[in-house]
């Protein structure tokens, strides 16, 4: 996993109106779990850049006023209508303890089918993996050099080293999709 370090400041009032007052001030209100005690703090939103709006998965280092945690983001909630950060939870990391995450697919290879003009529609970004941290990876690449027209690669052809996946083995990952104009000559 990439790794990305973010500086908080703890928080000294709790609530609706803490949580109010510090997104006035272009804060967001964390929260950090998992370990032998929450931690409330608050981050500078600009922060969060890298970590909300990438498909990447990363490895945070919080630095909360000196303190040291290692943790991955859970979950994040924004206002439905200007999109601004209201809540990130974070999940703190044992590198003795299995972890849940999803880690985006990558599509690699070259498919018979798309060169005889059919489409490559990607079903899946994203699959799920439970594994110790050291062991899970940036990211899942799922080969669509062997698929023709109208095949499907599926989630038990992908291949984790030392993680388990929790998607449902048949769900698909990508597909070619026989065009219109393609189907007619096809069955005639």
């Amino acid at each position: 996993m990439k790794k990305l370090e973010i500086v908080g400041y703890k928080r000294s009032t709790l609530g609706t109106k803490g949580s109010k007052d510090l997104r006035l001030e272009a804060l967001a209100p964390c929260v950090l779990y998992g370990g032998e005690e929450q931690v409330h703090f608050a981050v500078p939103m600009i922060l969060f850049r890298e970590l909300l709006y990438s498909a990447d998965v990363y490895e945070v280092e919080l630095n909360i006023e000196g303190d040291i945690h290692r943790a991955i983001l859970q979950d994040a909630q924004f206002h439905p209508v200007n999109e601004m950060i209201l809540h990130v939870d974070f999940l703190e990391i044992d590198s003795k303890k299995p972890i849940k995450i999803e880690v985006p697919i990558k599509i690699v290879g070259n498919s018979p089918g798309v060169i005889k003009g059919g489409k490559m529609v990607q079903k899946l970004r994203k699959v799920s993996l439970r594994g110790l941290v050291s062991n899970i990876p940036d990211f899942v690449t799922a080969d669509i050099s062997g698929l023709d027209l109208g095949q499907t690669v599926k989630v038990n052809k992908l291949v984790v080293e030392g993680c388990e996946i929790l998607n449902p083995l048949s769900n698909p990952v990508a597909t070619i999709e026989i065009p219109r104009a393609l189907r007619g000559k096809l069955t005639a």
